[in-house]
């Protein structure tokens, strides 16, 4: 396509941007802001503006989940260890978000030179080190191949879904370079023919020999975009479909024959039950993580089960490497002649109507058995909903949400606040969609800073804080009376009070104009049903209601998971 002459900052962007990327988050530092000046200057991109650098990650994270990629800045040391916990959880959720660190210029790292944010020691690829297993690929930037260099640790996040990290120093980002002006490579190899065909063959033996398959949908058909593929299949084969826990959004509750969560001993009895009667399991993008399976009571038996991943599949005790499901799942729905669909009326006939969960008590006082019952119907089709990790996380496994619900959790690395920051990285990426954030207080207190930030960006979620008054998943798993699990309560509806969202100079500031809407204590069930219609009545607002339920009110799910705790 021709040779083009640009300089290496500019280059760096103009891969970012191919990746669809319109908003990189991030913190300004004095290693940093000749880089965060191009961002700033470049049209098609907007400055995220993070309280700090692990709410950054945690926004690029959230973005990513939606965009398909996430990008944050930070600076050389102290910017970029901030930032650790949020990539670890992007690689261990496999979610690709490019770490771009400003670093020291070239002269200083040659000699040595013992400079502010770094050891002491001279060593300026220390940092970097740390990253090396946390992310897919990672590099230090230098003059002479930085095209190639940003080329390859793109290419290689995007492929393994993973995140990657590129250091540039501050001095060669102006530099000039000629390169090949061609797009980016990171489509994953094709199944190689051979394998294949045997691994199709295999499994559809098994298919036309079951007389109870049955689907299990997981983490990686999101994160593989393969969604519209396995509504293809399950309209194809006619098979009745769950989802795990890290799976929830990838098939819409509405589609024929969906029966529910199933996350082993902590599923519906019925679900449970359901598939514990199937004689073969397809499950399509499975990550068996404790919190994922109920403490992994809900990890099959090989031998009932075939499980398609992104890079090998799994037939019985047999493995296929390099039977990636992207090419594969189009394939195996091919194989379905129109005769061949099974019925999801006699599945229906044999179990009746999908298991829910049990109604809540009768009462007037606000608990979270009514939330669950109720919040659906409140909630906009098409939503995002963004689960913190514990009690609400664990609450929301029989949650369906409204047709065409995304959802967004940190089911593996389960760290406390990412909720907050993913909530505004999803905002931000689509604003087309209503995002509802479902967050503890606890968790609330480690993130809240970037509430002011949603209010900069003008994005109009609903953010939903159950105050129980105190870290409650953890009084389940040990030390229900030590001190330890309580913390200072906060005036959590007045945020946006506190965030300033009565300053005119914020909003002359914003990036997009910002409107407060309802922002209230809630203790009782109507006025949850009165504040959840208003949000309806105003999408174009930022909506707070602090949902204030019972110190000892716990779901049954939650303690159904908390019994399965490797710490009890």
């Amino acid at each position: 396509m021709g040779v083009i002459k640009t300089t290496i900052g500019d280059y760096l962007l103009k891969r970012i941007k191919e990746l669809g990327i319109d908003t990189i988050f991030g913190v300004p530092g004095d290693f940093n802001m000749k880089f965060l000046d191009l961002i700033e200057d470049d049209p098609d991109l907007v400055w995220g503006n993070n309280a700090n650098e692990l709410n950054a990650a945690y926004a690029a994270d959230g973005y990513a989940r939606v965009k398909g990629a996430g990008c944050v800045v930070t600076t050389f040391g102290v910017g970029e260890l901030s930032a650790t916990n949020g990539i670890a959880g992007s690689y261990s959720e496999m979610v690709p978000v490019i770490h771009i660190v400003g670093t020291p210029k070239t002269s200083s790292q040659a000699s040595g030179a013992i400079l502010h944010h770094t050891l002491g020691n001279g060593d300026f690829n220390v940092f970097m080190n740390m990253f090396a297993s946390i992310t897919a690929a990672h590099v230090h930037l230098t003059s002479t191949e930085a095209a190639r260099q940003i080329d390859t640790v793109i290419n290689e996040s995007m492929r393994r879904r993973r995140p990657g990290y590129i250091g540039i120093p501050i001095d060669i980002i102006g530099d000039e370079i000629e390169v090949e002006d061609n797009p980016l490579s990171y489509a994953v190899p094709k199944n190689p023919a051979d394998v294949q065909a045997a691994a199709i063959k295999a499994i559809m033996d098994l298919i036309h020999q079951a007389k109870n398959p049955i689907v299990i949908a997981d983490a990686c058909v999101q994160r593989n975009h393969l969604e519209k593929e396995l509504h293809a299949f399950l309209q194809t084969s006619g098979f009745p479909s769950f989802v795990a826990p890290m799976g929830k959004g990838t098939i819409d509750p509405v589609t024929p024959g969906f029966r529910g969560c199933f996350s082993g001993a902590v599923s519906l009895p019925q679900i449970l039950e359901e598939v514990k009667q199937a004689d073969l399991v397809l499950q399509f993008g499975a990550v068996l993580t404790d919190f994922n399976t109920g403490g992994f009571t809900g990890v099959l038996d090989r031998g009932n089960v075939v499980s398609l991943h992104t890079f090998a599949t799994y037939v019985q005790y047999s493995n296929y490497e390099g039977v990636g499901m992207k090419e594969l799942v189009p394939l195996l729905t091919a194989q379905f002649p129109a005769t061949a669909r099974r019925s999801v009326q006699t599945y229906e006939q044999k179990w009746g109507p999908r298991a829910i969960r049990p109604p809540a008590q009768p009462g007037t006082g606000m608990i979270q058995d009514y939330f669950w019952e109720v919040a659906n119907k409140y909630m906009a089709a098409n939503a995002i909903i963004v689960v913190e990790t514990g009690t609400v996380e664990f609450a929301s496994i029989n949650f369906d949400g409204p047709p065409g619900a995304s959802f967004i959790s940190q089911v593996m690395w389960g760290s406390i606040g990412f909720s907050l920051p993913a909530a505004l990285g999803a905002a931000i990426a689509d604003r087309s969609r209503r995002v509802y954030l479902l967050v503890g207080d606890g968790s609330f207190q480690l993130t809240a800073q970037e509430v002011s930030v949603m209010l900069h960006h003008g994005v109009t979620p609903v953010i939903l804080l159950f105050n129980n008054d105190g870290y409650v998943i953890e009084k389940m798993i040990h030390g229900p009376t030590r001190k330890y699990n309580d913390f200072q309560m906060w005036n959590y509806a007045k945020s946006f009070d506190y965030f300033g969202a009565d300053l005119p100079v914020n909003q002359s500031r914003a990036v997009a104009p910002f409107k407060i809407g309802v922002h209230e204590r809630v203790t009782t069930r109507a006025d949850f049903d009165k504040a959840m219609a208003q949000t309806n009545q105003q999408p174009d607002c930022i909506h707070f209601l602090e949902l204030i339920f019972p110190r000892d009110d716990v779901p049954q799910e939650v303690l159904l998971q908390t019994a399965t705790s490797e710490n009890k």
